[in-house]
């Protein structure tokens, strides 16, 4: 699959089984260097995406996931009791291990939110900023799953959301 995605060509890869980099991030500076380094990738059509997004679509979902604790997390995002009650046992693996591949969220079409594709440096525009606003200061809201977090604790949780989706992209 080329680096950039379209709706029609979507959702066809297994991303569990989907050629996918080892990466971890330290900090959220790693985290925005790497996605320049994936958009100037792409811009010299050196890029490869092993998953179902576009780069712009992947760098847009993580930098909208790490915006929803400061404005408001969509409607759709109601975990039953049930899931978050088993979840929540997972916390320290989710934060420190980092997440799998393949999930959905159940009940969401496409299984997850924020997949718009747009254009790389847009998205990657929209991460810097929620970057910045997530260094300065903690998310107000709980996690819909894990409740109150500290702020490091928000900070690992999107350091290893990011890992995922920047790890099916590839440079040639």
């Amino acid at each position: 699959m080329s680096a950039t995605a379209t709706p029609e060509t979507t959702g066809t890869i297994d991303t569990k089984t989907a050629e996918h980099r080892a990466i971890r991030f330290e900090n959220l500076d790693e985290m925005v260097r790497e996605a320049e380094r994936l958009v100037w990738a792409e811009r010299e059509g050196t890029l490869r995406a092993t998953g179902n997004w576009s780069l712009g679509q992947a760098l847009g979902h993580v930098a909208s996931w790490m915006d929803y604790p400061f404005d408001g997390y969509p409607p759709e995002v109601r975990p039953p009791w049930f899931i978050k009650l088993i979840l929540r046992t997972q916390k320290k693996k989710f934060l420190n291990a980092g997440l799998q591949r393949g999930v959905k969220i159940p009940g969401i079409k496409g299984g997850t939110l924020a997949i718009r594709d747009e254009p790389a440096d847009e998205a990657l525009a929209h991460l810097r900023k929620a970057t910045q606003r997530l260094k300065a200061q903690a998310p107000t809201r709980p996690n819909p799953i894990f409740g109150p977090l500290t702020h490091e604790e928000w900070t690992k949780g999107n350091l290893r959301h990011a890992e995922l989706h920047l790890g099916f992209f590839h440079t040639m």
